[in-house]
């Protein structure tokens, strides 16, 4: 019997989950296949005092999983793909996107219209408190750090916390949602929802096994998404949002966002493009932005 595939993964619930449904998915696609977990503590999970972007934003949590795949402890490293920065780390090949969950932010405590002036939202991302402030300069806002079920014990008194949806769903806790966010009033993060799986650089036959969980869908938008953010420059560090979605045949539509921190100022803009041309998407659209004056929002230009 050959030995099985390794599965690097962070160590919380969450990351867990989406290990456990990676593995789930090659063994469906290749019977036979044997799959285990390659547990990682990673320096965004040892330091929850800290906010993430003054931990080096998104790297934070991925670099730990993928030296493990690097020095050969594990074969592949299964990430949610939001926390993966922009461009590819030397030696890594991103193998594959599975089929992506609901992409949109969700509050957990009251919902928007039920939020009094004045309430406190508790969320340690700048994007998410950036867009809440520009549609409800009225709330104040706390931080904060930890797993789906720590963040969920810190709802503040009559507020809410911010979390994603796919989160809640994944851990089976949607019901504890009081409002999913449309994407029209919060875009969301860069690759959210999603899962990125990455392998060594020539291990044909790791991305072999892992390519018949690719969905197209999937991938091309969160290629898109990437592609923006890799133009701008940002990550967990810096109010950027961002969605792709497949429209018809072989068409992404993609939006953007970047916005001052206090949300008093928020570009958005939209482009749409051939599946076959979504890095071209991504760097145009990122372009736009620009052009419109997102350089000064993003260096703190007021």
């Amino acid at each position: 019997m050959s030995a099985p595939l390794r599965l690097a993964t962070r160590a919380s619930a969450l990351a867990r989950w989406q290990a456990e449904e990676v593995a789930r998915l090659l063994c469906a696609a290749h019977p036979g296949l044997d799959a285990t977990l390659v547990v990682v503590s990673t320096d965004g999970d040892r330091r929850q005092d800290v906010p993430v972007w003054e931990l080096g934003g998104q790297g934070v949590f991925v670099t730990d999983v993928q030296a493990a795949v690097l020095d050969g402890r594990a074969d592949a490293a299964v990430h949610s793909a939001k926390d993966l920065p922009s461009v590819t780390a030397p030696g890594l090949l991103l193998a594959c996107v599975p089929a992506r969950a609901d992409a949109r932010d969700a509050l957990v405590g009251r919902s928007l219209a039920e939020l009094e002036p004045g309430a406190v939202v508790a969320t340690g991302a700048v994007r998410r408190r950036a867009q809440l402030a520009g549609h409800r300069p009225d709330l104040r806002f706390a931080g904060l750090r930890g797993n789906i079920a720590t963040r969920l014990e810190r709802i503040p008194p009559g507020g809410a916390v911010v979390v994603a949806a796919a989160a809640l769903e994944r851990l089976g806790l949607l019901d504890r949602a009081a409002e999913i966010l449309p994407v029209s009033l919060m875009l969301p993060q860069v690759g959210q929802g999603a899962l990125a799986v990455e392998c060594r650089n020539g291990d044909d036959a790791t991305a072999g096994l892992l390519a018949a969980i690719e969905d197209r869908a999937a991938r091309v938008a969160v290629d898109a998404e990437r592609a923006f953010l890799a133009r701008l420059g940002g990550g967990c560090d810096l109010p950027v949002g961002a969605h792709g979605r497949w429209v018809d045949h072989d068409t992404v539509h993609l939006e953007g966002m970047v916005a001052t921190l206090d949300g008093r100022r928020v570009l958005r803009a939209a482009r749409t493009a051939p599946a076959a041309e979504v890095a071209a998407l991504g760097d145009g659209l990122a372009g736009d932005l620009l052009d419109d004056g997102a350089g000064a929002l993003l260096a703190g230009d007021r």
